[in-house]
């Protein structure tokens, strides 16, 4: 049986932003029907100057697709020895033969369809006459984060705090050039919180970023830099009277936002409203009005880079992209 390598120049030619949205609700879906097989990820801290990576595992029964993926990210010594910081690669097998089908480049999706889950919840969480965004971080996930929302909203103003001055100018630049839309920087992340209609987070956080104090109502929280124990970018209390949406209830409780609310006894898991996916498959409601805190918790899964490789892989045998070769 032969395998299919896809470089990362290649993948980035076989999907675009509005197939990963369509996939990942898809994702969210099928995790919400009993359709997926999800073991809990492995996460693993390596010492200073080295970051960390991930191995994300699953089974689609729909697909009959099991993935797994492996994510690295914070290795900073990396592009000195012509290596980028963060790395992905993805393997596809047949379920029904467990034969290897694809290996591919997993960097640029791990992007794309955390910036498509932003994308997803916006759809569903923020309010319909929102216009203002505000990235805390201005990474290249807070660049996702915008190219997913810009295909589901029309996106007036952009207002962006970090801590890094060099970085906040380069996002500045790069998203007005790319979308046209206008970015102002804030002098402290207080004042670009005070501003958002939807507030986007996506840093390496390891305490509070965002005050309680500082969101408005109505505000939809797009919380994604928090993934493993550790990292946080959200006062707790902002919980205590909001909408808690997760992808997986089980992956937040314990690796993510979700969990320090949780561990402060400012919540019980009974406050939270439920998942993503049966929000989208109607079993529970999404916004109910405009002055709600809405927090829509992150921490990816593997079913979302399971159908968003399918699709790459699919589009790929359709037109014929990619080297084939064989183990045996």
């Amino acid at each position: 049986m032969k395998t299919l390598l896809l470089k990362k120049e290649e993948v980035s030619k076989l999907i675009c932003m509005r197939e990963t949205i369509d996939a990942v609700r898809e994702a969210y879906k099928a995790f919400s029907s009993g359709k997926v097989v999800q073991p809990d990820y492995i996460g693993i801290d390596l010492p200073d100057p080295r970051g960390e990576i991930d191995f994300k595992a699953g089974y689609y029964k729909a697909n009959e697709i099991i993935s797994m993926k492996t994510s690295s990210g914070g290795f900073v010594d990396n592009p000195a020895h012509g290596l980028p910081s963060g790395m992905g690669n993805i393997l596809l097998f047949d379920a029904m033969s467990c034969a290897l089908i694809c290996a591919m480049d997993g960097s640029l999706i791990t992007g794309l369809r955390t910036g498509a889950a932003g994308a997803v919840s916006v759809q569903v969480l923020a309010r319909k006459n929102a216009k203002k965004i505000t990235t805390i971080g201005t990474g290249n996930q807070a660049r996702m984060q915008i190219r997913a929302i810009n295909e589901v909203m029309k996106i007036e103003e952009i207002h962006a705090w970090s801590r890094n001055p060099a970085t906040l100018s380069r996002y500045k630049e790069d998203i007005e050039r790319e979308f046209g839309i206008p970015v102002v920087l804030a002098n402290s992340n207080k004042e670009a919180v005070e501003q958002a209609d939807i507030l986007i987070t996506t840093t390496r956080g390891q305490g509070p970023l965002v005050d309680a104090d500082w969101i408005k109502p109505g505000t939809h929280i797009v919380a994604i830099g928090t993934d493993q124990q550790g990292k946080q970018e959200l006062d707790p209390e902002i919980f205590r009277n909001a909408k808690i949406v997760n992808d997986s209830i089980e992956q937040c409780v314990t690796k993510g936002e979700t969990w320090h609310p949780l561990n402060k006894n400012i919540i019980t898991r009974n406050d939270i409203h439920g998942e993503i996916g049966e929000i989208l498959l109607n079993q529970k409601p999404g916004r109910e009005n405009d002055t709600e805190i809405t927090i829509f918790d992150s921490t990816g899964m593997a079913i979302q880079d399971n159908t968003t490789a399918f699709k790459i892989y699919s589009n790929a045998i359709e037109n014929s992209i990619g080297t084939s070769f064989e183990f045996f």
